[in-house]
């Protein structure tokens, strides 16, 4: 994509967001990041990120969750789009929302990119969540039927 391009009305920013349960035989835990940086600095929150003019969706949320946490799935199921229009601080921000089931074990985290920490937390014990992640991870739990 070499060519630019001028709008007259504003565009909105689009991210992907990853909602990754771990089953193991102590129940299913969901991966987390804590955030390096503004906004949210500190607090744990989904992998995911903006996506690339260059990718599909899909990709995107691969591609961040891979980056933030070294973690690599063979694909992930879109969620549903989260477009409240204060969701983040930053912008008027566009997440598509991802998910997916993994055997905890195969997968143990690393902290990069954007992600000072990451972790496994019990569905039963989530720290308070950045942005709207809470509503993310809900939604993802009636998608499931609360056992994913």
């Amino acid at each position: 994509m070499s060519e630019s391009y001028t709008y007259r009305y504003p565009r909105a920013a689009l991210t992907v967001d990853c909602v990754i349960f771990g089953r193991s035989t102590g129940g299913t835990s969901l991966l987390l990041i804590r955030r390096k940086s503004e906004p949210f600095q500190g607090r744990w929150a989904l992998p995911g990120g903006f996506v690339e003019l260059h990718e599909t969706l899909e990709q995107g949320a691969l591609r961040e969750l891979e980056e933030e946490t070294g973690v690599r799935v063979a694909r992930v199921e879109q969620l549903r789009a989260f477009d409240a229009v204060d969701r983040d601080p930053r912008e008027r921000v566009i997440s598509i929302a991802h998910y997916a089931s993994v055997e905890q074990a195969e997968h143990v985290p690393r902290a990069a990119d954007d992600a000072s920490e990451v972790a496994w937390f019990p569905l039963t014990a989530l720290p308070p969540l950045a942005f709207d992640h809470a509503r993310i991870v809900a939604a993802a739990l009636e998608r499931t039927g609360g056992t994913p």
